[in-house]
């Protein structure tokens, strides 16, 4: 997984960004989950893989609330630039992926990844301002003690060294 975040480079994730197709391009969390899933299916790790295989939880489209974003063997990917709001969120999915559960699963786990921007990340690459960081997460497990029963590792994404996204004009800065 480190191999992975550590190959992409800046000059990816420009090329990505600028030619992006999206009307709404403001920040590079598109660029970047687009390289992370790119890497990691080459890899053979399942894309937007279901937790459950019942039906009533079963994916109807993308982003199902019910589906790891990534899974392999036994370990389960969450890459985190939404809301704020969705770190609990987020923290629970590798655990119903790994704990017996009353609903039928279709994947069992053993451990967790969560790859979140920190606030530095969130600054440069102009995500969202009510984006989860990597320093939220951390606040979040002490409380989370108890629920928290398996092995996650929380990765922080710093920023990139080459460049900024504007803030206002939403181009790419070279520094």
């Amino acid at each position: 997984m480190q191999d992975t975040l550590d190959s992409i480079t800046d000059e990816e994730l420009i090329f990505y960004y600028n030619n992006s197709t999206k009307s709404s391009k403001k920040s590079i969390s598109d660029a970047i989950n687009f390289l992370i899933n790119e890497k990691l299916c080459k890899l053979g790790w399942s894309p937007q893989s279901p937790i459950f295989n019942d039906l009533d939880y079963k994916p109807n489209g993308k982003g199902s609330r019910w589906t790891l974003d990534f899974a392999k063997d036994t370990i389960s990917v969450e890459v985190a630039f939404n809301h704020g709001e969705a770190v609990a969120w987020n923290l629970i999915k590798p655990v119903l992926a790994s704990e017996l559960n009353h609903v039928e699963k279709a994947i069992q786990t053993k451990a967790g990844v969560i790859i979140t921007a920190t606030k530095s990340m969130k600054k440069a690459g102009n995500l969202d301002g009510a984006a989860g960081t990597y320093e939220k997460y951390l606040r979040y497990l002490n409380p989370f003690r108890n629920i928290l029963t398996v092995p996650l590792v929380i990765i922080g994404l710093e920023p990139p060294e080459s460049f900024i996204i504007n803030k206002k004009t939403k181009e790419v800065e070279l520094l």
